[in-house]
């Protein structure tokens, strides 16, 4: 009797993987059917960098890095084409983001994820560009401004991760696996489905206080974020923010001397603007907010940090 049962829960358990396998395949495809690629692919060390370039060839350069579950096109949706009339903007997929690629999670910190993208602009003969970082974007721009100074012009972050936090924001605590391997069981099984299911309330956390973009899936690319390699690269990334988000901000005294500013949805839930923002002020970074903002400033507020982008690009020496 109790291997009867037994092997009916087996079955169920496997039952149940492989509509799960199915559905994640299902979502998955479909969502590159809706968010196809939109620019050109680098190879680099270590991966591949997707990236759209827009505006004048030969005008000033920003660099637009978005942010954790992300993808080029939260920059796109909106805020690009605005900046795109006076400036060379090249938009970016981070590392094993929507159609970048990186070969293994030993490349998500912040420092490996900089160096991708800066041999990448380095074979696209980009100087001294600004770089625009949201939220994990901009942990990766202060790597960048510190591991290669001389070929940073300044920066303009929106709402940057800055500094080591132990506490993972609850809407991200099922990313926090630490194994490789669990990863990528979870990716492959139950992460999209559940990931389908909850991206409403997802959203209502990550734009609070403001109301989540209407097209976010296809116009904001968010549709890229239902995918297995989606959840194991924003996994990966949260795990290695936390190993050497300390390290990273203890070197802002000695190491960092790019100029430039922070902004800030003062309402933002998900990175505290006094945490995150104004405590750059003592590492040279101008530090800004916006009233009545939240995390997702560049879709809601496109206006204001074209205009904060601008000023920041004045900086350049």
């Amino acid at each position: 009797m109790i291997t009867t049962i037994l092997s009916v829960l087996l079955l169920a358990i496997v039952a149940l993987l492989a509509l799960s396998i199915y559905r994640t395949r299902r979502v998955a495809a479909e969502a590159v059917h809706l968010v196809p690629q939109a620019g050109e692919i680098v190879p680099v060390a270590g991966g591949t960098i997707h990236y759209v370039d827009l505006g004048p060839k030969d005008a000033q350069t920003l660099v637009m890095i978005h942010g954790l579950s992300g993808q080029l096109q939260h920059f796109t949706y909106a805020l690009a084409g605005l900046l795109a009339q006076r400036f060379r903007v090249i938009v970016v997929d981070r590392p094993g983001c929507g159609y970048s690629t990186r070969e293994s999670d030993a490349l998500a910190a912040p420092s490996e994820q900089g160096r991708m993208i800066g041999e990448a602009l380095d074979r696209l003969g980009v100087e001294r560009p600004v770089l625009v970082g949201h939220s994990l974007g901009g942990a990766v721009s202060l790597a960048m401004a510190m591991d290669r100074p001389d070929r940073v012009g300044a920066l303009a972050l929106l709402c940057p991760a800055t500094q080591h936090e132990d506490v993972v924001p609850e809407v991200f605590k099922g990313l926090l696996v630490k194994s490789p391997a669990v990863r990528r069981l979870i990716g492959a099984t139950i992460a999209v489905p559940m990931a389908a299911a909850t991206k409403d309330r997802v959203l209502g956390i990550v734009y609070h206080p403001e109301t989540p973009s209407e097209d976010f899936m296809i116009g904001a690319g968010g549709a890229l974020g239902l995918r297995p390699e989606a959840f194991v690269t924003a996994s990966s990334d949260v795990v290695a923010l936390r190993d050497v988000g300390k390290t990273q901000s203890a070197r802002y005294e000695d190491e960092l001397r790019v100029p430039g500013g922070i902004l800030f949805g003062a309402s933002d839930v998900i990175l505290s603007p006094a945490v995150h923002g104004h405590t750059m002020q003592a590492h040279g970074l101008e530090f800004e907010m916006l009233e009545g903002r939240g995390h997702m400033i560049p879709l809601t507020a496109p206006q204001d940090c074209a205009e904060f982008i601008s000023r920041m690009a004045g900086k350049v020496g």
